[in-house]
C-alpha cells in the first residue's frame, strides 16, 4: 500500500492557519537559509496530495512550487486556473480509494499536506509519519491541525530537535 506521510507546522497553541487560511504569521520563520528538513523529507516523495483550501494558498504564491505530482482532494473545486492546469489532478475520490489509485501508479510514499485533508487521512488510520514542527507563535485561533478521531492514534516519538528561531520539530511515526 502506498503510504502517507505529514510536514506541518503549527503555532504554538495549535493552529496551522488564522481563520481565514492566512499563513502570514509563519513568513518571519520562513526567511533562514535552511530548509527545516523539508528537501529530505520530499526526497523520496512520489506525489503531493492537498485540499481545496490548500491549494487555493499555494495559487497565490508568486510561483508553483512542485515539480511533481499534485493531486487536490475536493468535492467541490471547479476546473483549475489554465496556469496550473496541466500540473494538478482533482478527485474526490476517499483517501483509502486514493492511496489504492496511487499504489496501482507505481508510487510508494506522497506527502499529505492541509489540516483537513490530513485530519481524513488521520481518521482512516493512513498517516505513517508525522513530522510536526511548533513555531514559538501564538496567534489565539484559527484553523486547528488535528481534529475528532473515531479512537485514539498511538504515535512513537522518534526524535525531537531545536531548530532556528526556537521552533521546535518532532518525528513520529504509527505505532
Amino acid at each position: 500500500m502506498t503510504t502517507a506521510h505529514a510536514y506541518i507546522a503549527t503555532s504554538l497553541d495549535g493552529f496551522i492557519a488564522r481563520p481565514d487560511g492566512s499563513i502570514d504569521w509563519l513568513v518571519p520563520f520562513g526567511e533562514g537559509d535552511d530548509d527545516l528538513g523539508y528537501g529530505e523529507f520530499m526526497s523520496d516523495k512520489g506525489a503531493i496530495v492537498m485540499g481545496r483550501n490548500t491549494f487555493e494558498t499555494v495559487l497565490g504564491f508568486d510561483n508553483w512550487p512542485y515539480t511533481m505530482p499534485v493531486i487536490v482532494m475536493s468535492r467541490t473545486l471547479g476546473p483549475p486556473p489554465d496556469a496550473v492546469s496541466d500540473k494538478i489532478e482533482v478527485t474526490d475520490k476517499s483517501p483509502a480509494d486514493l492511496m489504492a489509485m496511487l499504489k496501482d501508479r507505481g508510487i510508494d510514499k506522497v506527502y499529505v499536506d492541509g489540516g483537513q485533508i490530513l485530519q481524513a487521512f488521520m481518521r482512516d488510520g493512513l498517516i505513517e509519519e508525522l513530522i510536526l514542527t511548533r513555531v514559538p507563535v501564538l496567534i489565539g485561533e484559527g484553523r486547528p491541525l488535528f481534529g475528532p478521531l473515531d479512537e485514539d492514534m498511538p504515535l512513537r516519538h522518534i526524535h525531537t530537535q531545536t531548530l532556528r528561531d526556537g521552533m521546535i520539530q518532532s518525528r513520529y511515526i504509527r505505532r
